[in-house]
């Protein structure tokens, strides 16, 4: 089949919009992808064998439009009218403007991100970088200007916020209240605050930082200066730190914050051993337990087999690690939080949204079916006896994930144990209570916490 490159000079569009734009090709049997030219991205066209000779003299500011298939100039076409006019999908939409906004997205690729950023922090901006593979030490010359300026940094990599009530990029439609949330984790910040919604609370403001954030190299800068401004802030009257394990440096610098100010604290450390603490400020095991949540459903199944764990959210993957761990199973992971043992583990979870499963992909929240073959591997494999699934709905995610699964699930007539959880509220766009009664209707138990629906999937193969 024959492969084309159409090159759009000096132009840009957001990454999401691209991946729906090439999902919208791929109905046809095509093969596509559309990409900035950065090295990186053509590294990876040739790699798929979707990069012609045209495409490789495209610039780092330049769009390379990629098909292979039987008719490739009809796609090519029409490509360029989704680009002019945008996707006609059934996608829920990322959220528009900020009303009197003081604060700019960044989401462009890695390469001139830091630049922009920089541009509107100089401008008095706050800003919040989606894009990543930017370099730490442009990530480090950021936050030290933006915290000299009084202004938040947040990113790179930041893929979740909720500011004064505004939800940005992948988040969720939560009430506004009293506790305020410091995040390097997207789906972290995602599940506390549905959490929270569901049982009644709310969500002052929900800040994210940044996967790096807590490294060694940045030492904690936005997220110590997060939880200043929500100290200072008169909303806010709880205060929820959500990371896997900092360095153990920048653990010391949290813990000393937390104990500095006069609001209580919890700090959601997944992974990280105990730490002594004051009676302000304490330490939550899981992002359930963060967020002041006790599950009271109570299920008892069995299972025969290995627990095999496809998450598209890093964050509830590593807290489902620990509460399997807790519960004294062996598990491996391809992101293991410390003190993990892989050895002679049976049972694994895999973090799907990693950069192994996603270079050249859209995240498996925005194309839930990029976890379907994973899926059907684990439902052939006769020594599995749970699958341990999340969801995830909200702004900026697939508009009925719950269905993507159902639908897997239903070529099969015999299944093993499926257990999952949603994050997310009966106000997002996909409804929560629909997302479970469609899981529920395929087969699926499902736990209102992904806390929950881990240790249910550990009990159950202990039974």
């Amino acid at each position: 089949m024959k492969v084309l490159n159409r090159i759009r000079k000096g132009f840009y569009a957001d990454s999401v919009a691209l991946m729906r734009i090439a999902r919208e090709l791929q109905k046809d049997g095509m093969e596509a992808s559309l990409m900035i030219g950065t090295p990186s991205n053509k590294a990876l066209l040739k790699e798929s064998g979707l990069l012609s000779k045209e495409g490789a003299l495209a610039r780092p500011d330049d769009l390379i439009i990629a098909v292979r298939g039987r008719k490739p100039g009809e796609a090519l076409d029409l490509a360029e009218r989704l680009l002019l006019s945008g996707v006609k999908s059934s996608e829920s939409e990322l959220p528009k403007t900020l009303a009197g906004a003081n604060l700019a997205l960044i989401s462009v690729p890695g390469e001139f991100a830091a630049a922009e950023a920089r541009k509107a922090l100089e401008r008095g901006l706050n800003v919040m970088v989606f894009s990543d593979n930017v370099p730490v030490a442009d990530e480090v010359a950021l936050k030290d200007y933006a915290i000299k300026r009084g202004l938040l940094m947040m990113g790179p990599d930041c893929g979740t916020a909720l500011i004064a009530g505004t939800p940005i990029a992948f988040a969720n439609a939560v009430p506004r209240g009293s506790i305020g949330i410091v995040s390097a984790s997207g789906t972290g910040l995602q599940e506390v605050s549905t959490l929270l919604a569901r049982d009644g609370k709310g969500v002052s403001h929900g800040i994210g930082v940044g996967g790096r954030d807590l490294s060694a190299a940045v030492g904690g800068r936005m997220t110590l200066a997060a939880m200043d401004a929500l100290e200072a802030d008169p909303a806010t009257k709880r205060i929820i730190v959500i990371s896997k394990p900092p360095s153990p440096s920048v653990t010391k610098k949290i813990v000393a914050k937390a104990r500095q100010g006069r609001k209580p604290v919890v700090l959601c450390l997944l992974g990280s051993p105990e730490l002594k603490l004051s009676s302000k400020v304490r330490l939550a095991r899981t992002l359930e337990e963060a967020a002041g949540i006790t599950s009271s459903k109570k299920i008892k199944v069995k299972a025969t087999g290995s627990i095999r764990g496809l998450f598209c959210g890093g964050t509830l993957c590593a807290e489902a690690q620990v509460v399997l761990m807790d519960h004294g199973l062996t598990v491996s992971s391809n992101a293991p939080v410390p003190g993990a043992k892989s050895s002679g583990a049976s049972h694994r979870l895999l973090d799907l949204g990693a950069d192994e499963y996603t270079r050249g992909q859209p995240h498996p929240m925005i194309e839930p079916a990029l976890r379907n073959e994973h899926i059907e591997r684990a439902l052939r494999d006769k020594s599995v006896g749970v699958v341990l699934l999340d969801l995830v709905i909200g702004y900026g995610a697939h508009a009925d994930p719950a269905r993507v699964i159902a639908d897997v699930l239903r070529g099969f007539s015999k299944l093993p144990l499926i257990i999952s959880s949603v994050t997310g509220t009966e106000k997002d766009p996909q409804v929560y209570s629909r997302q479970v009664k469609t899981l529920e209707s395929a087969g699926v138990i499902v736990a209102p916490s992904n806390a929950a629906a881990a240790r249910l999937a550990a009990s159950a193969v202990k039974t």
